[in-house]
């Protein structure tokens, strides 16, 4: 057995090292948890062991990532050219790790891919991504989710466009708007060279299962800094985060394969004691149930002088209405369909249409049926999202009016007009709708189909009614 193993390991310590069942404290168990607030660094607590084990393990880890990392866009551009010195060069680096870290939280590799390289196509330095807008952000990211993580980037990078240089360290990096402990260290160390560490989920995992620490090294504090490879910190570091993700992973490890599976104390606990399992490390700890919201969500669709029915109402120039949500809280500053939310108790149709009719008149400042005839309300659908700490059930409907007057003083007439919006059938294609929002689109469309479809087969004078 290794010497960096404790030297007696009896069946009698495996099992006391087992993870226990106790019910984690009510504050671990959150189910919207940010790697940012995984343990820091600097509050990590160094756990012992010789510096010849620890300088075996960084190079039999580092000969493995050398042999074995993935070909990755941001991995490319973090690497600096032969004979290339600090400055400019590094900063770029800096701004494509940075990029590249945030929108992996919480997003798969091969879906950052295309998302990554598309971003650094259209805003390839810091101070270009710093001229952008917010809503220019917003439609780039469509699609990957926490949408906070984008309003961040534009924030930090005009941050540090002000401030006229991109932080080189970790404490410096943390300065910036939305960069915690985590994106620090893989900037500081990646681009850098900074001897510090980071850890992500995959980190986490490794150390745990490394040190056979049983307690989730959240909650515990006992992940330790003290293997960074001091001469490579940045490689080290995404060597961990790629042993993480491709053989330590959370439900079938390949410790056959592992680089440094004989330094690693859950291993030789499990090979000691059959009851003993290397995926009993770290403990899991169940997420928080999230709670479930319910909306009445209205597509507004607006034909101005045409006949009272829906296939008259179809390629005539036809608007959607839009509603920017608050710049605080989930989805903040992105555009939606109008959406009110409901009690549980009240979803049926009846109560959802007065609490939209209610919602409509306070957004519009107008009574829309004193102005407008509809043409057709009508449900079209449930669709459940599922944010990380939060269940929500959409109940969709569509009403399609035909205006008396301009459809565009619809939106300048509320009380906020700059939080109104009204695009074409071609710019909802377009634009950058969260992955809900879009759904909901969808959903409409193929409704709109089938209804024209079935009308196509009515006879023009019943055709020609109002369909309620």
């Amino acid at each position: 057995m290794d010497k960096y193993l404790k030297q007696s390991l009896s069946i009698d310590a495996a099992k006391n090292r087992r993870p226990t069942t106790r019910r984690p404290r009510a504050a671990a168990a959150t189910a919207s948890a940010d790697i940012e607030d995984l343990a820091s660094p600097s509050g990590c607590r160094a756990v012992a062991g010789p510096t010849t084990a620890a300088a075996a393990v960084r190079a039999e880890l580092l000969r493995w990532y050398d042999a074995n990392r993935r070909d990755l866009p941001w991995r490319r551009a973090a690497e600096p050219p032969a004979g290339s010195g600090s400055g400019r060069g590094e900063e770029q680096r800096a701004y494509a790790v940075w990029v590249s870290e945030v929108m992996l939280q919480q997003t798969r590799v091969p879906v950052v891919v295309d998302y990554y390289s598309r971003w650094m196509a259209r805003w390839p330095t810091v101070d270009s991504l710093a001229a952008a807008t917010q809503e220019e952000v917003n439609e780039m990211w469509a699609g990957l989710g926490y949408y906070r993580r984008a309003r961040f980037l534009l924030e930090g990078a005009k941050q540090i466009v002000e401030k006229g240089e991109f932080p080189r360290t970790a404490s410096t990096l943390r300065e910036v708007r939305g960069i915690g402990d985590y994106t620090a260290g893989a900037i500081a160390s990646i681009a850098f060279n900074e001897v510090v560490p980071v850890v992500d989920g995959n980190v986490v995992r490794v150390i745990s299962r490394f040190y056979a620490i049983p307690d989730n090294p959240k909650e515990s504090s006992t992940l330790t800094g003290e293997l960074v490879d001091p001469s490579r910190p940045g490689d080290f570091n995404q060597a961990m985060m790629e042993l993480g993700a491709t053989l330590c992973s959370k439900t079938k490890p390949g410790c056959s394969q592992c680089p440094v599976s004989s330094h690693c104390q859950a291993l030789a606990l499990s090979s000691q004691n059959a009851s003993v399992k290397v995926t009993d490390f770290p403990r899991v700890v169940p997420k928080a149930k999230p709670r479930s919201d319910f909306a009445a969500v209205c597509v507004v669709q607006i034909s101005q002088g045409f006949g009272e029915g829906i296939a008259e109402a179809e390629g005539k120039d036809n608007l959607f209405l839009l509603i920017k949500r608050p710049e605080e809280g989930l989805l903040a500053g992105l555009w939606e369909f109008p959406s009110v939310l409901v009690n549980e108790g009240k979803t049926d149709t009846l109560n959802r249409r007065k609490e939209m009719d209610k919602y409509l008149k306070q957004l519009l400042s107008i009574d829309v049926a004193r102005r407008s005839s509809v043409i057709l309300r009508e449900d079209v659908g449930q669709h459940v999202h599922i944010f990380s700490h939060i269940r929500l059930t959409m109940f969709v409907e569509l009403m399609i009016l035909n205006l008396k007057d301009d459809g565009e003083e619809l939106c300048k007439e509320g009380p906020d007009s700059t939080k109104l919006r009204l695009i074409n059938e071609n710019a909802v294609q377009s634009m950058g709708l969260t992955s809900g929002i879009r759904k909901v689109y969808n959903m409409v469309k193929v409704f709109k189909e089938k209804r024209l479809k079935e009308q196509s087969q009515v006879p023009t004078r019943k055709r020609s009614r109002r369909l309620k």
